[in-house]
């Protein structure tokens, strides 16, 4: 009904998430009734079958009934996907623990794991801020995932990452353990409203340190936004521009703020994200073994991946769909 309002294109931004929303909805109803079709025209089938006792149209229906199910698997996860923000673009930071160069070559490849999977999705990736490291890796650095569910798909995956392997920056070839850790938020648009007020807010320029050509490394056009009541910190060094980085790192802020009252909302108990952990021990999500033996573990469902190299080339959904799944059922 309000898609049909004649008015609705006055707001441009509110008209366009608005059908955004119903041509998800459309999708995901359209779905259902697809595999509610095959499953009844399955049966049918199987009936018929079972009357005549056809072993080979039985066959047939068997490998029918288990590929509708795993079609229904995949539907049944994307209508966990209803939490507010959950179809949005979203936001990922990743911050090199503790332990320099080890550390900072661990971030780098955390990074490229989500773009990886990003790209497997179809999803775009734009680069919003980086800090590099030293010698190798990253100190720091900021992305914008953009597609459909984006956030909802990695809204688990803030935490502490854990790598066990034989360092190559060590000379005596020792066996090292690093961490880094990952920020995922929201992207949120005009329809939701975060105000913020002057006197909360800390706006610093610094000359960029990444990626961009002469331009970035002659001037401070990079910009950081600190929210003082939370100590929230956002930046952006990706556009030539200082205005144009101090209001992507703007948006950043109100959807770090958005996050941060969306968190609260879902768990009381849950530390504020203003408070950083420790990118230490005792606060990992996922451990990544690749000496004395291959692992990936996720710690807080269970899940094991044997082949740590196919993790980190991307293959992470068995990862998330389980922490979906878990998740859903705890609430």
């Amino acid at each position: 009904q309000r898609a049909e309002d004649p008015n609705l294109w006055s707001n441009q931004e509110k008209a366009q998430a608005l059908m955004r929303q119903r041509n998800q909805l459309e999708s995901l109803i359209g779905d259902f009734k697809k595999i509610e079709k095959d499953y009844e025209d399955c049966l049918g089938l199987f009936r018929l079958a079972s009357q005549e006792a056809n072993s080979e149209i039985l066959s047939d229906t068997q490998r029918d009934f288990q590929q509708l199910l795993e079609r229904l698997k995949k539907f049944q996860l994307r209508t966990f996907f209803s939490g507010e923000v959950d179809q949005n673009d979203c936001y990922l930071e990743v911050h090199a623990g503790a332990g320099g160069t080890e550390a900072q070559d661990w971030a780098e490849m955390i990074l490229k794991m989500y773009i990886r999977w990003s790209e497997k999705h179809n999803f775009e990736i734009t680069w919003i801020e980086e800090s590099s490291g030293e010698e190798a890796g990253i100190k720091s650095a900021s992305i914008r995932i953009s597609g459909t569910t984006a956030y909802g798909w990695l809204k688990g995956e803030s935490g502490v990452h854990r790598l066990v392997r034989i360092s190559p920056f060590d000379s005596q070839s020792r066996r090292h353990t690093s961490f880094a850790s990952l920020d995922v938020y929201p992207v949120i648009d005009e329809t939701i409203e975060i105000n913020i007020e002057e006197k909360d807010l800390r706006g610093d320029t610094y000359r960029a340190s990444g990626a961009g050509g002469q331009h970035v490394n002659k001037t401070d056009s990079a910009v950081r936004m600190t929210h003082l009541p939370t100590g929230i910190v956002s930046q952006c060094q990706n556009n030539r521009s200082q205005h144009r980085n101090r209001i992507q790192a703007m948006s950043m802020l109100k959807a770090r703020l958005f996050d941060l009252e969306l968190k609260k909302r879902e768990d009381k108990s849950r530390e504020e994200r203003d408070e950083k952990v420790d990118i230490a021990w005792g606060h990992q999500i996922r451990s990544y073994v690749l000496h004395p033996y291959q692992m990936v573990k996720d710690l807080r469902t269970g899940r094991e991946h044997a082949n740590p190299s196919a993790v980190l080339d991307g293959d992470i959904d068995d990862f998330l769909e389980t922490f979906l799944l878990k998740d859903k059922v705890k609430k």
